[in-house]
C-alpha cells in the first residue's frame, strides 16, 4: 500500500485532498494552500508559496530512510535547482551518470544517496533539527568511506586559483 503524503499551508481551511501530479510525484497530495478556477471547460490549479511547498516535499523525501526512486532524485535536483552537471560535480559523478539514476537505469549509490540527501538538507536548513540530521549524514558518508579497503592513499594536490582546491 503506497503512503500518501498530505500538506498543509498555515491555517487555511481543509478541503478535498488535491492530487499533485504537477510536482512529478504521484503520492502528493495538498489539503490547502490551493486555488482552483474554472474557465469553460478547463480547470486551473494555483498553488500558494510552491517554493516553499517543494523544499517541504524535499524534507519529506530526504527525512525517511527509504531509498530514493528515480523520480524523487530528479524532484530533489529541480528543487535545488541544479542542472543534472552541477548536481553530478556534487556528488562526484558525471552528469550521465545522474541522468541513469532519474531514468532508474542504474541504482543510485547509497554513499551518493547519503550525500543527497545531505546536500538537500544544506542547500534547505530549517531549524536545529536539520543540523542535527545533517551532522549525523555526513558521520556516516566519512564512517563509510573509512571502510573502504584501499591499498594505498592517491597523492593529495592542490593549486590556488581564485581559491585553493585540489587539482585534477
Amino acid at each position: 500500500m503506497k503512503t500518501h503524503v498530505f500538506w498543509r499551508s498555515g491555517d487555511a481551511a481543509a478541503r478535498e485532498p488535491y492530487a499533485y501530479r504537477e510536482c512529478g510525484l504521484d503520492d502528493i497530495f495538498l489539503l490547502n494552500g490551493y486555488q482552483i478556477d474554472h474557465h469553460d471547460d478547463d480547470e486551473f490549479v494555483s498553488i500558494q508559496d510552491v517554493d516553499g511547498l517543494h523544499k517541504a516535499i524535499g524534507r519529506h523525501l530526504v527525512m525517511h530512510r527509504k531509498g530514493l526512486s528515480p523520480r524523487e532524485i530528479r524532484f530533489l535536483r529541480k528543487t535545488m535547482d541544479m542542472t543534472q552537471a552541477e548536481l553530478a560535480a556534487k556528488l562526484g559523478n558525471d552528469a550521465q551518470t545522474v541522468a541513469r539514476w532519474e531514468k532508474g537505469i542504474t541504482d543510485l549509490p547509497g554513499t551518493a544517496e547519503k550525500l543527497l540527501r545531505a546536500t538537500f538538507l544544506a542547500e534547505n536548513i530549517n531549524g536545529d533539527e536539520d543540523l542535527e540530521l545533517l551532522r549525523r549524514l555526513l558521520v556516516s558518508i566519512l564512517d563509510e568511506l573509512d571502510s573502504r579497503d584501499e591499498i594505498a592513499s592517491p597523492r593529495a594536490r592542490f593549486a590556488l586559483g581564485e581559491r585553493w582546491g585540489e587539482a585534477a
